[in-house]
């Protein structure tokens, strides 16, 4: 089977796109990057994932954007909570969640291991439809990675997949549903509780709901008591 790296958090879309990646052929090689986030429990979801999905490489590693800050993802402020939906994601809305330039960073690194694994293939699970906004997340993004990805390195033919760009949280589960993908192990919350339990007012838990409701599938979520 021909390799592809993945990029896992942890989260309801990564792990969706790792299941997409295998269904397509593809031998998922996990990278999942600590980059200073101010809770460690989506690094223990992706480990969770990687382990149900059945992928063997899964590189953990450690990249310290908190000392830019510029985020309340890492600590830089308040996470936002109990956003209207036509808030989040609307026009012009950059969320004080966004992490300056962190997918081109973590596609970069993905792209590091693709060489080093000699393969072709990098999978992330960026969404454009009930997500919150983010510019890294949209398909001018994407395509722009791949072009420079193409003249980056020694290897060629270099694809940046995002199967999720255009597809509703709903529709993302549906399809996870189908691969037998297991949403009770993966985690959304920008802002658990001490005992991991996701918070259920940040944008993430917002959007999590709204997608179970729509797909008219049960939440497994976790919530803490609010």
């Amino acid at each position: 089977m021909p390799r592809a790296v993945v990029l896992l958090s942890g989260g309801l879309d990564s792990t969706t796109a790792a299941a997409i990646a295998r269904a397509e052929g593809f031998k998922p090689c996990a990278l999942t990057v600590a980059y200073g986030q101010v809770h460690a429990v989506e690094l223990e979801a992706a480990r969770q994932v990687a382990l149900a999905l059945g992928i063997t490489d899964h590189r953990v590693i450690s990249v310290d954007l908190g000392s830019f800050g510029g985020s309340a993802l890492l600590g830089d402020g308040a996470i936002p909570k109990d956003r209207p939906l036509a808030e989040i994601g609307a026009p012009g809305d950059v969320p004080s969640t966004y992490v300056p330039a962190r997918n081109t960073i973590l596609l970069a690194l993905a792209l590091g291991f693709c060489e080093t694994l000699g393969a072709r293939d990098i999978y992330i699970g960026v969404n454009v439809l009930d997500a919150s906004g983010y510019p890294d997340c949209r398909p001018e993004f994407v395509a722009a990675f791949e072009r420079l990805a193409n003249v980056a390195t020694r290897v060629q033919g270099i694809r940046i997949h995002a199967p999720l760009i255009a597809m509703t949280k709903a529709e993302i589960i549906r399809r996870g549903l189908e691969l037998g993908v297991d949403y009770a192990i993966t985690h959304s919350c920008y802002d658990p509780a001490a005992d991991g339990g996701a918070c259920g007012g940040c944008d993430a838990c917002i959007l999590r709901k709204k997608g179970f409701s729509e797909a008219g599938v049960a939440d497994p979520t976790r919530y803490a008591a609010r």
